[in-house]
């Protein structure tokens, strides 16, 4: 599907005595990365045969995905013969060259689902309620590259149910183990509101709460990985992913975007999952389609860097700059279409620490909204360029 848009050029004023004495910070390159909790997913059709992307694995790994083939409940039904040729194949993986050092790899992040696992009644919360029930799908996600590293156990019940998230402040100890403590755990219901408390008293569990585990395989790829826990638990463990954290790839590897860009839209918009309005938050910039210019100045008044803080009808652009000096530019946005807001940009200043230096800057767009699932959104703004941009956080004040 094609993405159009009717963007105008900006009213662009540039009269303020402060901008020929502005620091000069060097150039930054096209395509912007976050480093946050971008989730790069694979997924393969020879577990769940609804996948639409085959994700190749070599010989050793497809004897594990054969092994497993007729496992139900993740281990709990398992033949001595199954279990056997599946000790098997994972010793096998284990005793290959992976990934090394791999909780020092990006490849380890991210969302996994699990295929099985050796004592599925017998170890973590989640593996005692849910793991050994098949209409119920299992997922760990592995987040240790943010200021709050963690590692989360989740329970898919359906797409139009919800699902149960265990939380553990995590923690590398080397080049394979991760160090855990469950600390939160809520239930998602799709049809309420608010996240409901899982009751387990995390702070009276003392060591039962913490644990550890090992990667003792990611495939290079990072299509496969095999972990053993703390309690003697194998894992076997598969990423998936969607058409969002294939452009989330597609940006980190900083080629065929647009191209991801256009999928994303066309899939989402085809399937009703659009939401059309400006979500209030502070976005980080990933991506634009646009080069910045040479003048920072005016790659921050046009929204080619930093923040974007939406709060109360008003929207506004950040910029940290040096010594703790940051550009702020200021204004509101009208909503003109059913995918289309009306943007005036016209406070504008310097700022460092108490102190404000007025900057005379004004800009005028279209912004249509592409995207929005309300953590990943995509526009095309001022001059037609494209935008990615991450939720980060709830609005600061605007």
């Amino acid at each position: 599907m094609a993405l159009k848009a009717n963007a105008i050029a900006p009213t662009y004023l540039h009269r303020s005595f402060f901008t020929p004495q502005a620091p000069s910070l060097p150039p930054i390159k096209r395509y912007h990365r976050y480093n946050t909790h971008i989730r790069l997913r694979c997924r393969s059709s020879l577990v769940d045969e609804q996948q639409k992307e085959v994700v190749s694995f070599s010989e050793p790994e497809n004897s594990l995905i054969e092994a497993l083939i007729g496992v139900q409940g993740r281990g709990r039904a398992v033949s001595s013969q199954q279990l056997s040729n599946v000790e098997r194949a994972v010793s096998v993986l284990e005793g290959l060259e992976g990934v090394r050092d791999p909780t020092n790899s990006s490849l380890i992040e991210g969302r996994w689902q699990l295929v099985f696992t050796t004592r599925p009644g017998t170890a973590s919360i989640i593996q005692r309620t849910f793991v050994g029930v098949d209409f119920f799908s299992v997922f760990q996600e592995i987040f240790l590259r943010t200021n709050d590293p963690r590692v989360s156990n989740i329970v898919k019940f359906s797409d139009a149910i919800g699902e149960l998230k265990v939380e553990a402040a995590a923690s590398v100890k080397d080049g394979k183990r991760i160090l855990f403590q469950f600390d939160k755990a809520a239930f998602s219901f799709k049809f309420l509101p608010f996240k409901v408390p899982y009751p387990v008293p995390f702070r009276l569990l003392g060591d039962e709460a913490k644990g550890w585990l090992d990667t003792t395989y990611l495939s290079p790829s990072g299509n496969l990985r095999i972990s053993r826990g703390n309690k003697g638990t194998t894992f076997v463990l598969q990423k998936q992913t969607e058409a969002r954290q294939n452009l989330l790839l597609a940006i980190s590897a900083g080629k065929r975007v647009e191209e991801a860009i256009d999928k994303l839209v066309s899939e989402y918009r085809n399937e009703n999952k659009f939401q059309q309005e400006l979500l209030e938050g502070d976005w980080n910039m990933l991506w634009s389609s646009q080069m910045e210019t040479d003048s920072w100045i005016e790659n921050a008044a046009n929204g080619l860097m930093g923040m974007q803080i939406i709060k109360n009808g008003q929207m506004k652009f950040r910029v940290d700059m040096l010594l703790g000096m940051r550009f702020s530019m200021t204004g509101t946005f009208v909503k003109s279409a059913d995918d289309t807001y009306d943007v005036s940009m016209d406070d504008a200043a310097i700022i460092g620490g108490p102190f404000g230096y007025p900057v005379e800057m004004e800009s005028r767009f279209k912004l249509q909204l592409l995207y929005n699932d309300g953590k990943i959104r995509i526009t095309r703004g001022y001059n037609n360029i494209l935008f990615v941009h991450l939720r980060v956080g709830e609005p600061q004040q605007v």
